[in-house]
């Protein structure tokens, strides 16, 4: 089992601030869980670098805006940057979005299907 330390507020609010916990740890047991919504500036150069210990990734949709912010990703990119780092880990959705969930969740379905086929 390993543990994905998520990307998120506090020091996981940029890559060195994961990083600091992680490479303190310094266990093969510790990683990054990848959150595609969670830096809000800069996204896919943070991403890129997070990639390489990445074991997880939840992937954020907003179909209809966001709850509490939007952003407009580009899967296609991402997808880029996680195949460039030879991840073959999961993708999870996480949909934060104000659209109803009937529609949206298929859709997003679809979008991260898109991106994420090879």
């Amino acid at each position: 089992m390993v543990l994905g330390l998520e990307n998120h507020w506090g020091l996981g609010l940029t890559p060195q601030g994961v990083f600091r916990i992680v490479d303190a740890i310094d266990s093969p047991w510790l990683q990054v869980a990848m959150d595609t919504g969670n830096f809000l500036e800069d996204p896919y150069e943070r991403l890129e670098k997070i990639a390489p210990k990445t074991v997880f990734v939840q992937a954020k949709t907003y179909f209809g805006g966001g709850t509490w912010y939007t952003l407009d990703l580009d899967y296609e990119r991402i997808a880029g940057i996680l195949r460039k780092h030879k991840y073959r880990g999961y993708v999870s959705l996480e949909y934060e979005g104000c659209e109803d969930a009937q529609t949206a969740i298929p859709k997003s379905l679809a979008l991260l299907r898109n991106a994420f086929t090879p």
